[in-house]
């Protein structure tokens, strides 16, 4: 798009001036052509769900306070609100309260009266600790707030804290947060928060968008939501595709004009791995050392192929648990036993609970005492680890599952590439792959994180029966195809040896 003279250039807010620090043409494309973003998924979608859950919960730390209700679309009239509010000397806080200064609009979560005429701005963040995003986004209210006259006590983040442990139904606010004082850092960062606008500012105002490529700005701090639509003229097999490649080497294949991995000199310097992909990419022909057949024969049956499903809510749910605590819900274990016979055991936590006792019991039975445990990923590792920290009574047992796991992703990292993984070694890169018959299209729950978001819905008192029962088997199919497709990427593998 180009824009006209006739149009004038769009406010800032402190989102949009978030946005364009991580990359002008974000801010570019969210003012100007918003269509191109991507649909929010349902994983990011629960993000911004739990962000807004937090930020309630908050408020409750900071009683007697008023809510600007007005939304972004009457901006003015939540700053009179605002200033209505704030004129009532009773009022002790003010939520979501609305200002504008200098072009610029912002909603403070949580405004605190100190004094008759003190304030204290708290910005509320479902994060754990401070971030160098939090940072600017506390000096550029600052900034605002300043500007509008206010006398400000102290800046700063109100941030989960992922120490506290909740002992009974309902947390106490006082122990679930954190407050995080930024003032001195948001009074140092307010002339680079005066430059950083003027120059957002000239973006907004100039006829055409910024030329930016796509590359890991992209997605730090945040995945951008337009990355989708500026990935798409991309090369099929895009220099960000190599395995682990540096931010240096990738600027250097962009000064070399160089986006295409089967343009890399031969003596552009590469990892083993990246070298690997450059060749297979270059011959379109996969990449098999025999090394992979001897472990894949060598595993000890019977083989059981584990996966297991978690979720870790921000508020913590159960007494005895903390915040984004991971708590193992759902394991499948498909068995390839001696005869080659193909078993399955699975569990699935169906109460709201918290399951872990129930979950380490099942998952101890069902494994038993024999056999390679074949994992995708090194996380089972980490939360059986947790689970025998937990239960020292099972500790011996959970730690010796973890003598008998073997990780099918390192050894396919290690020893197998074909150029369809795009530089992907995930299982649902791989599956489609190893395994064209089988994928994950025609299921209801098509990732890990979206089985987080059923789950708590199947545990909500909220769902109707129906629908848990939908949601209960949508979950066993999903786990239960993770497990299946490692079985069978063994199986392919092994024929093309």
């Amino acid at each position: 798009m180009v824009r006209t003279h006739t149009q004038r250039a769009p406010l800032l807010s402190k989102s949009r001036f978030l946005a364009g620090l991580q990359c002008p043409l974000r801010l570019w494309y969210q003012c100007y052509e918003p269509q191109l973003a991507a649909e929010v998924r349902p994983a990011l979608q629960a993000v911004f769900d739990t962000g807004h859950e937090v930020g309630r919960l908050a408020t409750g730390r900071y009683p007697g306070g008023t809510l600007i209700g007005e939304d972004h679309r009457h901006h003015a009239e939540a700053v009179r609100a605002t200033a209505s509010v704030m004129n009532q000397l009773d009022i002790p806080a003010v939520y979501e309260a609305a200002f504008a200064f200098d072009g610029i609009r912002v909603r403070v979560d949580i405004l605190e009266r100190c004094r008759k005429d003190r304030w204290n701005l708290l910005e509320v963040k479902s994060a754990t600790a401070v971030k160098d995003v939090h940072v600017w986004d506390v000096s550029v209210q600052y900034h605002v707030l300043l500007g509008c006259g206010l006398s400000i006590h102290q800046a700063g983040l109100l941030h989960v804290n992922n120490a506290y442990v909740l002992r009974e139904e309902a947390p106490v606010l006082s122990e679930l947060f954190c407050f995080e004082d930024l003032t001195l850092q948001a009074l140092s960062r307010q002339e680079d928060t005066r430059t950083n606008l003027d120059r957002l500012r000239k973006v907004l105002t100039a006829k055409k968008p910024p030329s930016i490529e796509p590359s890991r700005h992209c997605k730090n701090p945040y995945l951008c939501e337009f990355w989708e639509h500026c990935t798409a003229a991309m090369p099929e097999f895009w220099v960000l595709q190599l395995s682990g490649i540096s931010q240096n080497r990738l600027d250097a294949l962009s000064h070399m004009g160089i986006s295409d991995i089967r343009d890399i000199p031969d003596s552009f310097p590469l990892t083993e791995n990246q070298d690997r992909i450059r060749t297979c990419v270059r011959s379109q022909r996969e990449y098999l050392s025999p090394v992979l057949a001897n472990d894949l024969q060598g595993l000890q049956r019977p083989i059981h192929f584990l996966d297991f499903e978690t979720v870790g809510p921000a508020v913590p749910r159960y007494p005895g648990t903390r915040p984004y605590q991971t708590l193992a819900f759902q394991f499948s274990d498909h068995i390839l036993d001696r005869d080659d016979s193909i078993n399955h055991r699975e569990y699935l936590c169906r109460e709201d609970k918290d399951p872990h006792d129930e979950f380490t019991r099942a998952l101890l039975e069902a494994l038993g005492s024999e056999g390679n445990v074949v994992i995708y990923t090194s996380y089972e590792k980490k939360i059986v680890r947790t689970l025998a920290d937990e239960f020292p009574d099972m500790r011996n047992q959970l730690l010796a599952l973890i003598d008998r796991m073997k990780d099918l992703h390192a050894m396919i990292k290690k020893n197998y590439y074909h150029p369809g993984f795009r530089g992907s070694f995930s299982l649902k890169s791989v599956l489609p792959i190893v395994v064209p018959e089988m994928g994950y299209q025609d299921l209801a729950i098509q990732e890990g994180s979206q089985a987080s978001l059923e789950y708590l819905r199947m545990i909500d008192p909220q769902t109707t029966a129906t629908e848990k029962q939908k949601i209960e088997r949508n979950l066993l199919a999903y786990c239960g195809q993770d497990t299946l497709a490692m079985v069978r990427i063994r199986e392919a593998l092994l024929k093309r040896s």
